[in-house]
Parts: structure tokens; C-alpha cells; sequence
């Protein structure tokens, strides 16, 4: 069977929002939990199922490679080599490194030596795999991506006033590099004790000051809201730190490896690597690594205007340039007449809004929002046409 609808898992993280799926794509919520994340792909912690028959993705993929895969990604990769997911954040989720792909090898390889459990508090490699990602925001999207420049950097700390830093602040400002940026991000990393309470004793008070810039304002807005969730966490100062924000609905932006980054609020599309890799960095009560995280992180700023993706619109569909082969992302614009899309490997089609017929080899699947189809790569070809917006994911 080529074509298919999707059974798909739902995560009911704590972080997740009670009502943003339902109101969004109508699935409903009968214990009102956390609906945080829609999985659609052949990950073992959340398998999407065959609509029709209920087997997992996952073994219909390793029964057939080839025929599902197509010949390049079954070589390449051995798996379906993307997650794509819904996400619906009401609460921020932890700042998150995500190593690249020869550390988490070597990483994988040394803990497995070292006979961590896969399972373990302190397991920092859960794979071998790197894991980008990119986000596609469905409704407004908060969230932080990268290091602000180190000026912008110096200038909301000195904003903020925080005595306790002052002598880290100075050596970032005498050096404004990418190496006194990353000893300034490890001294904060490395608060303890009655040092740690009194700079954030120092960034409360900076709470209760009225702003004196836009970009104050926001990063401490952002700081005052992470408090109510995680007091006491060391992330509460990475909004003076790290890039602050807000995508639109319809915008998006890619999340390179080794680039610390949160989710926020808001509900998107993602689309990553298959991988488990997390080296956590605050808003979290999790096991945090600093030397592993110190280790794994790029200390280089991204420029605001840098962090949207611009896509290239060509006959309906938008294309957003993505620097790794693991995955793509298109959005189709579904109307009156069919359109052809040509596959090279397996892809899954999600219905964002409206309504969307897919066609190949003669079998139809018709979707609604929320609904989404796997095309294996042995259809080479498949037809879409209605009224609707299709998010493709493929490889």
C-alpha cells in the first residue's frame, strides 16, 4: 500500500496546552490533559500506525526499505530519517543544545561504554544522530533562538544591573568575543550557593523596575514569565542572553545544532532529526551537564533579522531552505486543480486548515486539519487538490 492515513500518538506533556489541538484541528480531549505533541513518523516512543490495518510504521518500513524508503534514504539513513510533529506549548520547555552528529556519535559510543542506561537521569546521548529542527508557527509562536549579538548582550545585563555579575561583565565587555562570550555564558552556568541567590535576588529587582528599552522591556518580560514556572532556575537569565522571539502564524525559523534555544508558547509544526539528544541549559528540574553543555555549544550570535526563514514561493508552494538533508518542509496551497508533486523518498502530508484530497496509483485519501497521509517512495508521484494547506515533510 502506497498511500495511507495516519493513526498518529499524542504526548500529554506537562507543558502542553489543554486546548490549542482541539480548537485548531477539532481531536478531541475528553480527560482535558496537556495535549502537548501530535507525532508523525516511525519514532519508537510514539510510532504512528497504517489507518487502515494498525500496523506500526515502523515495521511496515523494515519489511519493505526499498519500496518504502526508496533506494537513497534506505542506504543513507536505514529509517525514516525525520520526526514531524505538532507542538502546542502553554509552558515554557527547557533552553535545549542539541549536539552534532560526530559528538553524538562519539558521545552515544562513550556512555555506552561507561554502561549508562538509556533510560538514566544523567544519560546525555540517548543516539547517535544529530537533531535540527526547524518550527513553523500555526499560531503566535514565543520562543528564543541563539545568542543575541555580545553588544546587545552587554547592554541588557548593564540594564538589568546585576552587581553579582559585574566583574564577568566587565571581561565580556573588554573582550567582546565569541571566547569571553562563552566564559560569560559558563560563569552563569555555574552559579551556586549564595553567590547564585544573589544574582537572581539582583535580576528580581530588575523585575520590578520600570524598562528603559524595548529590548529590556521583552527579555525581562520574558525572565518575569519563566519565574512563575521555574523560580530559582538559572534560565531566568537566558532571555538577556539568548535571541527573544515572536514568529507569526505562517512564519518560520530553523534551529541549528549546538545553538541553545527554548520553546516558549504558542503552537507550530516541527520538523527534526530523528533523535533523542537534549543537553539541557535551565527552565527545567532535569539533569544538567554544564562541562558536556559548555562543550557542545557555538558561541557565535545570530542576528535577529537572521532568525526567519525566507521561502521561495514557486507555483503555490512555499519551499523553506534547510542546511541538512535529514528532512524538508514545504507548504502546498490545495485548490481546484490537481497539482503533481515527484517523490524521492517517503513523505507525510499534514492538513493545516481546510480540506485536501491526496491521489496516487489510483487510491484517494481525503483529509481534514489535524489529519495527516504517509506517500511511501514507491508511488513516485502523487496528486493534491481541494481547498486547504498541506504541510509537506520529506527527504
Amino acid at each position: 500500500m502506497s498511500l495511507f492515513k495516519l493513526d498518529n500518538v499524542i504526548q500529554n506533556y506537562a507543558w502542553g496546552s489543554k486546548d490549542s489541538i482541539n480548537q485548531l484541528f477539532g481531536i478531541v480531549n475528553p480527560n482535558q490533559e496537556p495535549q502537548a505533541e501530535i507525532w508523525m513518523g516511525a519514532h519508537p516512543n510514539g510510532c504512528s500506525k497504517v489507518g487502515d490495518t494498525g500496523e506500526s510504521l515502523s515495521h511496515m518500513i523494515d519489511e519493505n526499505k526499498i519500496d518504502v524508503l526508496g533506494g537513497y534514504t534506505a542506504a543513507r539513513f536505514g529509517e525514516l530519517p525525520f520526526l514531524f510533529k505538532v507542538l502546542a506549548a502553554e509552558t515554557p520547555l527547557s533552553i535545549q543544545v542539541h549536539p552534532n552528529k560526530r559528538k553524538s556519535e562519539l558521545g552515544f559510543e562513550r556512555e555506552n561504554a561507561l554502561g549508562i542506561p538509556l533510560n538514566a537521569s544523567n544519560r546525555n546521548y540517548k543516539d547517535p544522530n544529530h537533531k535540527p529542527e526547524l518550527v513553523y508557527a500555526l499560531t503566535f509562536y514565543k520562543a528564543m533562538n541563539g545568542f543575541r549579538p555580545i553588544n546587545d548582550i552587554i547592554a541588557l545585563f548593564e540594564e538589568a544591573d546585576i552587581p553579582s555579575l559585574a566583574i564577568e561583565l566587565n571581561v565580556l565587555k573588554v573582550n567582546a568575543d565569541s571566547d569571553s562570550l562563552k566564559s560569560f555564558f559558563s560563569s552563569i552556568m555555574s552559579l551556586e550557593g549564595d553567590r547564585k541567590a544573589s544574582a537572581l535576588n539582583e535580576l528580581y529587582a530588575a523585575h520590578a523596575r520600570p524598562a528603559k528599552t524595548v529590548m529590556g522591556r521583552e527579555a525581562l518580560q520574558y525572565s518575569i514569565e519563566f519565574k512563575q514556572h521555574y523560580p530559582g532556575d538559572i534560565g531566568l537569565f537566558a532571555p538577556l542572553m539568548l535571541n527573544t522571539v515572536e514568529l507569526a502564524p505562517g512564519e518560520a525559523m530553523f534551529l541549528f545544532a549546538e545553538t541553545p534555544h527554548a520553546y516558549v508558547q504558542g503552537t507550530g509544526l516541527e520538523i527534526m532529526a530523528n533523535s533523542d539528544n537534549v543537553l539541557r541549559a535551565g527552565l527545567t528540574p532535569k539533569y544538567i551537564d554544564v562541562p558536556e553543555l559548555i562543550d557542545n555549544t557555538i558561541f557565535e550570535p545570530i542576528k535577529p533579522e537572521d532568525i526567519r526563514l525566507k521561502p521561495v514561493l514557486k507555483e503555490g508552494k512555499m519551499s523553506y531552505p534547510i542546511p541538512v538533508d535529514d528532512f524538508g518542509f514545504d507548504i502546498l496551497s490545495a485548490t481546484d486543480e490537481s497539482k503533481s508533486q515527484y517523490l524521492r523518498s517517503a513523505e507525510i502530508l499534514f492538513c493545516v486548515e481546510g480540506e485536501a484530497t491526496v491521489t496516487s496509483e489510483g487510491r484517494t485519501v481525503s483529509l481534514k486539519p489535524g489529519e495527516s497521509v504517509f506517500v511511501s517512495s514507491n508511488s513516485s508521484v502523487y496528486q493534491y487538490q481541494g481547498n486547504g494547506i498541506l504541510a509537506r515533510a520529506f527527504n
